[in-house]
């Protein structure tokens, strides 16, 4: 999908009510060149510093540890996107920076809603034989009210790395309306990251090629994405972390655990693994991490996109028997 970018007019900073959280750098040492970008969370910011480069300066309003979906903003991060140039978010992803964004100074916005061609939920799972029913499937029927609405379509495209390439080219074309001197470099810096997620894709596609089972039970539903590679995802919870399973849900994944003979149940990173715990518990297989790469961790494990990535491949890998 083509990128849409837009021009918003300077107006007033968002309120002291939503004005909580502290802000997080990728890219601290720019070289000074005054250009500065505001990513709303990891994949976001990682995406926009390969393709900006070392002349600007990329801010993440989510930091490290964070849980992307519940950011409130802070004052030095609404004050950094009201001297962004560019800002890249994702619509409907992060409720406090939807309504920040719209009182932003003269930014260029690139929202990855636009930026990138969004799936269904449904599309999510063409080509599997479904378990539920279509009620059963249903965000209403599988989890408590979250206070969460992304809508009919999956947010969480990074899982898909050609994705990933379609909004590098994005940023690239944001960044070039700021400064249309750096054009050239900002889309070669795109296809560069492309040729590298078009190798990762291809690393998904043969690692997930031959498996001994393909279906994966995970804390969220976070991994849609994945399908493509032949996988299917069962989340705990819907589209949010938070979202609690009803009882029915929680007694239609121990069948499924048994009747596909699946061996690890997955948590996450940023959120509790209390459910995926008591998951395995009660259904006697394994635990391990599957990362839904919304942001990085504050420890010292893999921060890399890319590595993330291949450390969710490896660990789909062990669980599925490929």
């Amino acid at each position: 999908m083509s990128l849409s970018t837009r021009l918003v007019p300077l107006a007033s900073i968002v309120t002291a009510s939503v004005l909580l959280a502290g802000c997080g750098s990728t890219n601290a040492d720019a070289s000074g060149s005054g250009r500065q970008a505001v990513a709303a969370f990891y994949p976001l910011a990682w995406v926009t510093e390969r393709v900006a480069g070392d002349d600007w300066e990329v801010t993440n309003l989510t930091q490290p540890g964070g849980e992307p979906h519940d950011l409130e903003l802070g004052i030095s991060q609404t004050a950094d996107l009201d001297e962004a140039d560019v800002v890249v978010f994702q619509h409907e992803f992060q409720p406090a920076v939807d309504e920040a964004v719209e009182n932003v100074s003269d930014a260029v916005l690139v929202d990855a809603e636009e930026a990138v061609e969004l799936r269904s939920i449904e599309e999510q799972h063409e080509g599997h034989e479904d378990e539920r029913s279509d009620d059963e499937h249903s965000e209403d029927e599988h989890s408590k009210d979250d206070g969460h609405d992304h809508g009919d379509t999956d947010p969480h495209f990074w899982q898909d790395p050609l994705l990933m390439a379609d909004m590098a080219d994005a940023v690239a074309e944001g960044l070039a309306e700021v400064d249309a001197d750096g054009a050239a470099t900002y889309r070669a810096n795109a296809e560069e990251l492309r040729a590298e997620l078009e190798d990762l894709d291809a690393e998904f596609t043969e690692g997930l090629a031959a498996c001994e089972r393909d279906t994966v039970v995970v804390s969220h539903e976070a991994f849609g994405y994945l399908e493509r590679y032949g996988m299917h995802f069962e989340g705990i919870a819907g589209l949010t972390p938070d979202a609690e399973p009803t009882p029915a849900v929680l007694a239609e994944l121990e069948e499924l655990i048994a009747s596909e003979g699946i061996t690890t149940v997955f948590s996450e990173r940023l959120a509790s693994p209390a459910m995926a715990e008591s998951l395995a518990s009660d259904t006697g297989v394994e635990t391990a991490v599957l990362d839904p790469i919304e942001g990085p961790g504050d420890d010292d494990g893999a921060t890399d996109y890319v590595a993330l990535m291949q450390q969710n491949l490896a660990a789909l890998q062990q669980a599925n028997g490929c």
